[in-house]
């Protein structure tokens, strides 16, 4: 298939710019994979699509205050965007300048472009491809995300980051530091919509993907089969493992909340899957690149914002629910005025068969 079969006009007020007051407030498109149909409905009426048997779930990835930005010791601005925490306190990060920083040489933080310099300050140890490795020279990166660390928010969102954005850019339930954007389709969810999932008798599992910078990459080339993915780290957890496997015993669906839970889940089926559908635990890096033709294993439906055209996410979707069905349910999406990407409306996707 062409990159471009996955292209759609989109207007430009449908891209959300701000969250909504209430994070369940959002409209539910909901797709049924095996016959295509579409109906209407608001967030809240998951209640009634999942099923007590059951299993949701979720990335529990944390954001962090990723971009920062710096002076270099020659006196040019730069913007850095972390890309991953190392164990060793190092980071490996995009760095946007005039030039591009020398190994060996230091960048001083400030706490926005037009700011003085502070104290903190790294050291350019080499680099990895298009990343930049940093060491810490003057307090540590933590330190320096907490004072003056900004929210990485999506490109298409086109203002600064506010003090709303770090709570509301974040699922309630994050527990693992590493992203640098979130899980999306988890910001619909809140601690009273949980609660009432659990009282309905839905079990609840984790997986972690620490979402990169490189799922919002475009795809260059014309034949998706040509597309080189971005890596991304994963956990899939001996626990999780445990409640996919109690999940097929009793009947009940794997439902995946957001494109990174769906991939975390595959990404462990591809490296070993058994019989009853349910992978064993995965740690690691992952480029699982899932695009129509592609089998799914272990997800049976799934919760997802709308994406972006032409992008590797909608190209997820439409494997899992049908390419004509997908670019449908996106039409008559921008029919209704549903608000897209990261701070947008929901779908509810069922798998076609075969998928």
């Amino acid at each position: 298939m062409k990159t471009s079969d996955f292209h759609f006009d989109l207007p430009e007020h449908l891209i959300a710019q701000t969250p909504l007051v209430e994070r369940t407030g959002s409209r539910l498109l909901v797709l049924e994979g095996v016959t295509g149909g579409i109906s209407h409905t608001r967030f809240t009426d998951v209640l009634a699509l999942i099923n007590p048997e059951d299993l949701l779930v979720f990335n529990n990835t944390r954001v962090i205050p990723a971009r920062l930005f710096g002076q270099k010791q020659t006196g040019g601005r730069v913007e850095i965007l972390i890309e991953r925490l190392r164990g060793d306190g190092t980071v490996l990060a995009h760095i946007r300048a005039s030039k591009s920083p020398k190994e060996g040489s230091l960048i001083y933080i400030a706490e926005d472009q037009e700011s003085d310099l502070s104290d903190f300050s790294v050291r350019v140890k080499g680099r990895q491809g298009p990343l930049f490795e940093l060491a810490p020279e003057v307090g540590t990166v933590s330190q320096m995300m907490r004072a003056f660390g900004h929210m990485p928010l999506p490109p298409y969102i086109e203002r600064q980051d506010n003090e709303e954005d770090r709570a509301r850019y974040q699922t309630v339930y994050a527990q693992r530091d590493g992203a640098v954007a979130a899980p999306t389709a988890g910001l619909h969810f809140d601690e009273r919509l949980l609660d009432a999932l659990r009282l309905q008798g839905v079990q609840t599992a984790f997986v972690t993907l620490h979402v990169g910078a490189g799922t919002f990459q475009p795809v260059r080339v014309d034949n998706i089969t040509d597309h080189t993915m971005h890596h991304e780290w994963i956990e899939v957890g001996a626990e999780c493992v445990a409640a996919v496997r109690a999940c097929r015993a009793r009947g009940g669906r794997v439902i995946a909340v957001g494109t990174t839970s769906v991939r975390s889940l595959e990404s462990a089926a591809a490296a070993s899957l058994t019989d009853d559908r349910c992978p064993d635990a995965f740690e690691g890096d992952s480029d699982i690149f899932l695009y129509p033709g592609c089998k799914f294993n272990v997800v049976d439906a799934m919760i997802t914002n709308f994406h972006l055209p032409e992008s590797t996410l909608i190209m997820l979707v439409a494997a899992f629910a049908g390419y004509e069905e997908t670019m449908a349910a996106y039409q008559e999406a921008i029919n209704k005025a549903y608000r897209f990407f990261s701070y947008g409306d929901a779908m509810f996707v069922t798998r076609k068969e075969g998928g």
